[in-house]
């Protein structure tokens, strides 16, 4: 498990580890390439890239299965989207240890009340604890005594008034870490003030997402470091830049039947930067 090492090695220097969202083997392999050094896998962008859906509809062996390639396609470490277990904490242990198995080197896992319709809503604190402890047993029942074990809550996210929601995710924040955990990561935020103040009142290593629509022109990766957040994930930028790249390059063809513009936009990469891709 020389990733996971790698991975908590990572956490310590880097601050913040920046860590972009895969939602395929190629866009790992990108990232990598960009000069990235750990990887998380999003089960938003998965779920997007395969079903085309925007919410996470993708079983826990397609995720497992595309989290298997990603880890294959790459040297840096990965960490998969355990999403909220996929069930309760017999069913957490059964996932953490497969992700395991996968090579990943760590996990997520939410507190987020996953499948029913309605407001989102977030689990009983006492839950997630449960989940957090069985997803370590997981993890030692397969010898990965230092797989990554982020916790996320999404309390900030599903509150109505900011501030008791703030409130509420850092008291869980300190509950999970109590619990095990290895960092809190807090969905939702959209300033930088509210992740100074996570910073500064969650007991251990925060984990923040940026470049997301409610905070894109809030927060700066510069500005996420000199606050204090231990490890950025950009959940989105990948996927939506492909989806866009995309979208873009058909219309263009669409409307010109022609490739000129194409190839003066740079937008048909050749063969050789292919093979770059696929030779590393």
């Amino acid at each position: 498990m020389m990733l996971c090492q790698k991975l908590r090695e990572l956490l310590e220097t880097e601050r913040p580890l920046v860590m972009p969202d895969a939602y395929d083997a190629v866009s790992a392999r990108l990232i990598e390439m960009a000069g990235f050094r750990a990887i998380q896998c999003s089960g938003f962008s998965m779920a997007l890239a395969s079903r085309a859906v925007a919410e996470p509809k993708l079983t826990f062996g397609e995720n497992l299965e595309i989290t298997r390639r990603i880890v294959e396609a790459v040297r840096v470490p990965v960490m998969a989207d355990g999403e909220d277990g996929f069930g309760g904490p017999e069913r957490v242990f059964e996932a953490v240890a497969a992700f395991a198995d996968a090579g990943a080197a760590g996990i997520n896992i939410e507190d987020q009340l996953l499948g029913t319709p309605g407001l989102k809503a977030v689990v009983d604190s006492s839950l997630m604890v449960e989940k957090i402890r069985a997803a370590w047993e997981g993890a030692e029942s397969r010898s990965a005594g230092s797989f990554v074990l982020n916790a996320r809550t999404d309390a900030l996210s599903v509150m109505p008034d900011r501030q008791v929601g703030l409130h509420e995710a850092i008291c869980r924040g300190n509950e999970y870490l109590d619990a095990g955990a290895d960092m809190v990561f807090v969905t939702g935020v959209r300033t930088i003030e509210e992740a100074r103040e996570l910073v500064l009142q969650v007991k251990g290593r925060v984990s923040v997402a940026a470049g997301l629509p409610d905070n894109i022109s809030a927060m700066s990766i510069k500005d996420l470091r000199t606050c204090g957040v231990a490890r950025v994930s950009l959940p989105t930028i990948a996927v939506l830049s492909a989806v866009e790249a995309v979208r873009h390059t058909l219309s263009i063809l669409r409307e010109s039947e022609d490739f000129t513009e194409l190839a003066r936009q740079g937008l048909l990469a050749g063969m050789d930067r292919v093979g770059g891709i696929l030779g590393r």
